[in-house]
């Protein structure tokens, strides 16, 4: 009787370690994957429920079994219950050992092998850590050329901010919600970044739209505020002449640019500038007139492109290259000479020393500048 006792003891106990095996190598196995995939542990609580799930279907497979084909056998006997909690017990000590295992194995196996191998595959997404992706922000932010800097307590908050961002994304997409978060969240007008496969800035610049009415101005013409008396349907863009009563006569043409308690604000030519402020005028609203360059000065204000102007190194790969080579919108190229050539034809090739007066994006003209330069050329 002994004997039978020691057998079935130990018949169990093998049952017992046999299933544990399965429990720690089960959850070994989806650490391994899980540190792959996430790059970082699996949760204690998930190697638990893992390995156990696969203990738990071996116990009810072989119940069921041991009911077919031994109909007699009792499933509620109690040393049958207590082998059954007893290797509950220790599958679950098993699946934490192969939790930990399988972890270490996966970050050896990741040092070994380096992730120079995947970086081909992975290329268009970027490389997340974790559940998110993390992007930290450079310790320098500059400012984007044709825009007011932000604030300095700003620049001083945002610098080396780490943001988070849904795994999953492009590059691209990962650029443009980075782009988007710092516009709507901090009121920034321009976003200049470079941003690496694997999430990290290695440039940033903002900017700040310029406001008031100086940017809206043509050259050669400035804003006065006078007293006057406008027509009741005019409003600002509407093309008015000043007028005196006694004499009169015709004092300047300009562009109404908003009327409040009887004080009209126009925008007209600095020589009619010295006008007698004291003096009452009357406007005179005249006939639309289209006028293209106001109206492109307008639409550039609004959108995200700035104009910027680099000047063709003598060693730059720029020279003997048409003007299609330069990537972005070019508006005019001023010679050597001091001319300036507007809208210059595609094939129009380019000449050291020449200055190119070009409107894109602000990063589109940083490259536009790095390629002109003669210090790019030679890095």
């Amino acid at each position: 009787m002994i004997g039978v006792a020691l057998a079935g003891i130990a018949v169990d106990a093998a049952r017992i370690l046999g299933l544990a095996a399965l429990s720690g190598a089960t959850a070994g196995g989806v650490a391994v994957g899980y540190r792959w995939y996430a790059r970082e542990r699996l949760p204690a609580r998930l190697a638990l429920l893992v390995g156990l799930s696969a203990v738990a279907v071996w116990l009810n497979t072989l119940v069921a079994l041991r009911q077919y084909i031994d109909p007699g056998t009792d499933p509620f006997d109690a040393s049958a219950a207590l082998v059954t909690v007893a290797t509950f017990v220790v599958a679950g000590v098993a699946a934490q050992g192969g939790r930990h295992l399988g972890d270490r194995i996966a970050r050896e196996s990741t040092v070994l092998a380096g992730s120079r191998s995947i970086e081909g595959e992975v290329s268009p997404f970027v490389q997340a850590v974790g559940r998110v992706i993390a992007v930290e922000l450079p310790a320098t932010i500059d400012d984007v050329e044709g825009y007011d800097p932000v604030r300095e307590e700003l620049r001083e908050s945002l610098a080396g901010t780490t943001m988070l961002f849904p795994r999953g994304l492009t590059v691209t997409e990962l650029r443009e919600r980075l782009v988007t978060r710092l516009k709507e969240d901090y009121d920034v007008s321009q976003v200049d970044v470079d941003l690496a496969a694997d999430g990290g800035v290695g440039y940033l610049a903002l900017g700040r739209r310029a406001a008031g009415l100086g940017p809206t101005l043509p050259p050669g013409h400035v804003a006065v505020a006078l007293r006057a008396d406008p027509a009741p349907e005019a409003s600002p863009g509407d093309a008015v002449q000043l007028w005196t009563d006694d004499p009169p006569r015709r004092v300047a043409t300009g562009e109404l640019r908003g009327v409040t308690d009887g004080v009209a604000t126009v925008a007209i030519e600095e020589e009619d500038a010295a006008i007698d402020r004291d003096r009452r005028y009357r406007l005179v609203t005249c006939s639309p007139d289209q006028r293209p360059d106001r109206e492109f000065a307008t639409v550039l204000r609004a959108a995200d492109e700035t104009t910027g102007s680099s000047t063709v190194a003598a060693d730059s790969a720029l020279v003997g290259r048409g003007v299609r080579a330069v990537g972005v919108s070019v508006a005019a190229i001023r010679t050597t000479d001091g001319d300036l050539e507007a809208l210059p034809s595609p094939s129009r090739s380019l000449a050291a020393g020449e200055t190119i007066h070009a409107i894109g994006r602000p990063e589109a003209l940083r490259r536009l500048e790095s390629r002109a330069s003669a210090e790019a050329e030679r890095s």
